[in-house]
């Protein structure tokens, strides 16, 4: 009697049969969702090259900018004093490039150096409106850049002399102690002590002066801060004048001079 060997049925282990099973899934997701993974492709693929052009947008620009206002600054201070003729265009010249990157390329880095020229070159002009305007454009536009700032106030503070307005020259010389990274706090604390001696306010010179000697004791406005506070004090403190003396009467009245 013969005997068979019985083959068990092939059958795959637990684990092989859930991967096998998972991949058909997968496989018949993928076939399913096939349009919305490739609409969702491309949309990266826009998104990333959107980005892309953007950062390169911006370069261009900036390389715009930045070309613009070297020439305009070559233009600001190559002229020539024996030639004015000369000189005033090379100076209208500056004025237009320096407005053409701020008007053009205002969010470039360039942008609030030029709006800070431009308005040093209507001030070189003597075109002290236009000059307060170009300031005042950047402490609303650029007022974040700390290391203009105090610069600026400064030449709006300047422009404001010139123009006669001494009070709105000294909120401007006043906004610069308000800084606390502004590098030139002692030439403003000094402008203000100078406004308020011409304001005829000895007291507040003096409290100016001696903030800017005890606060500022290395600069070199201090040797001429301590000049002026010995010439206030000197003036508040009065001589001391000597006895009067009553001439004796004459004993005899005077002749009239001859003519």
């Amino acid at each position: 009697m013969t005997y068979r060997i019985k083959v068990p049925p092939r059958t795959l282990p637990v684990d092989e049969a859930h991967l096998v099973s998972g991949l058909e899934h997968w496989v018949f997701g993928l076939a399913n969702y096939r349009w919305s993974i490739l609409v969702g492709f491309l949309l990266l693929l826009m998104i990333g090259g959107g980005t892309w052009g953007a950062f390169w947008y911006d370069a261009q620009n900036a390389d715009k900018a930045q070309e613009l206002e070297r020439e305009a600054t070559i233009h600001l201070f190559a002229r020539s004093a024996n030639d004015p003729q000369k000189a005033a265009t090379n100076l209208k010249e500056a004025i237009v490039l320096y407005k053409q990157v701020v008007d053009e390329y205002p969010r470039t880095s360039t942008a609030p150096l030029a709006q800070f020229s431009l308005g040093n070159a209507y001030l070189q002009s003597n075109d002290l409106a236009l000059a307060i305007e170009a300031y005042n454009r950047f402490i609303s536009t650029y007022g974040s850049h700390v290391s203009l700032l105090g610069l600026v106030q400064q030449k709006l503070g300047y422009a404001y002399l010139l123009k006669g307005d001494l009070d709105q020259a000294a909120k401007a010389y006043s906004a610069i102690l308000e800084i606390p990274d502004a590098m030139n706090r002692d030439y403003a604390l000094f402008e203000l002590a100078r406004l308020e001696e011409n304001r005829s306010r000895p007291d507040e010179a003096l409290r100016h002066y001696q903030d800017l000697m005890k606060t500022f004791p290395n600069s070199p406005l201090t040797s001429e801060a301590a000049m002026r506070v010995k010439v206030i004090e000197a003036k508040k403190t009065p001589d001391p004048s000597p006895s009067a003396v009553t001439p004796a009467p004459s004993s005899s009245p005077s002749k009239p001079s001859k003519p």
